[in-house]
């Protein structure tokens, strides 16, 4: 893999409503346990990417597509020491919705039943959406969105079940979290916690480690970063958004939100305010990107003919977007 520095980009595009956009090279980069509110769609060109994801490791390599569903808890590291690159975007719940019940049988709550696919196509579809995006092709930006999603709903699609409070312990675990959610900044220690819903402490922290994958604390850290992210969107400053959610300091939330986001919160909120910018001016490819060594796709339109499986090409044109070369190394799971 070229190069030695770690770096990202994590941005929208003001034409995708709704969807994250990402781009990274991670070598010794550790994500700890965190949920997203959008579903995931990475896709990897360099190393692989080991995440623990429903109670395993799973490995995404060159020409593999990790697919997360939203607020389901996850991890990732690079499976080497060489790190891993990858091109990610992440659409809202209603966009997936939206596309899903125009362009598949799935009716009711769209997810993704396998968290790694090997599949070029759909790897090469998202890398053409951030190309896109960053050359400020609206068109082909949202082609490109609606065509990734279709497949790999196609291919991996099924139905979210609705999550039904069953059991005590399910119950007890809903409960402590809206206490959470209603004292984010403020949050009760576990053993007041547990006293309050009438549970001992530790029968507390098993049922809610069941119920949402991770002990309270945990959850907490990370509805914390969700909250401040969405104050460094509404142009709060880093400092503001780190106290209004319960940190202590700027440097603590920046601890933390790297360790979630994958960029600090300053970068963050740079990128994304530079978003009302893009959306008045014609867009070249960024400094940053033309810079980096990324494998080179045509441009939308310009597509070498071929095809994908009988009746999987959700462009509809026997288009085919170019694919991402890497090292032969696959993912496994």
């Amino acid at each position: 893999m070229t190069g030695s520095a770690e770096r990202a980009r994590h941005w929208t595009y003001a034409e995708l409503p709704g969807v994250d956009l990402l781009r990274a090279r991670y070598i010794r980069k550790t994500f700890v346990r965190h949920t997203h509110e959008n579903y995931v769609m990475a896709a990897v060109t360099e190393g692989v990417d080991v995440f623990h994801h429903t109670g395993h490791d799973r490995h995404a390599g060159p020409g593999t597509i990790a697919v997360i569903n939203p607020d389901t808890p996850h991890t990732g590291r690079a499976g080497d020491a060489e790190g891993w690159r990858y091109g990610a975007v992440y659409p809202a719940p209603d966009v997936v919705a939206a596309i899903a019940a125009e362009t598949t049988a799935l009716r009711g709550t769209p997810g993704f039943v396998r968290p790694v696919i090997e599949d070029s196509y759909s790897s090469a579809l998202v890398h053409q959406v951030l190309r896109a995006a960053d050359e400020g092709n609206a068109l082909a930006a949202d082609t490109f969105l609606r065509a990734a999603v279709t497949r790999l709903l196609r291919l991996n699609g099924g139905l979210v079940p609705r999550r039904a409070v069953r059991s005590a312990g399910e119950r007890v675990a809903a409960r402590a979290r809206a206490v959470l959610e209603e004292r984010l900044t403020d949050p009760p220690s576990l053993e007041r916690l547990a006293t309050d819903l009438g549970v001992g402490p530790f029968a507390l922290l098993r049922a809610f480690r069941d119920t949402y994958g991770m002990p309270p604390h945990t959850w907490l850290t990370d509805a914390r970063v969700r909250r401040a992210r969405h104050l460094l969107d509404a142009g709060v400053s880093p400092a503001e958004a780190a106290v209004a959610v319960g940190f202590t300091d700027q440097p603590h939330l920046n601890r933390h939100f790297t360790r979630i986001v994958g960029v600090p919160p300053g970068a963050y909120q740079r990128e994304r305010k530079n978003v009302q910018d893009h959306a008045h001016r014609l867009l070249v490819a960024s400094r940053t990107w033309q810079n980096e060594q990324h494998p080179q796709s045509e441009h939308p339109g310009s597509e070498p003919p071929g095809s994908g499986p009988p009746g999987s090409d959700p462009l509809g044109s026997g288009q085919r977007p170019r694919t991402y070369p890497g090292r032969q190394r696959t993912g496994t799971q």
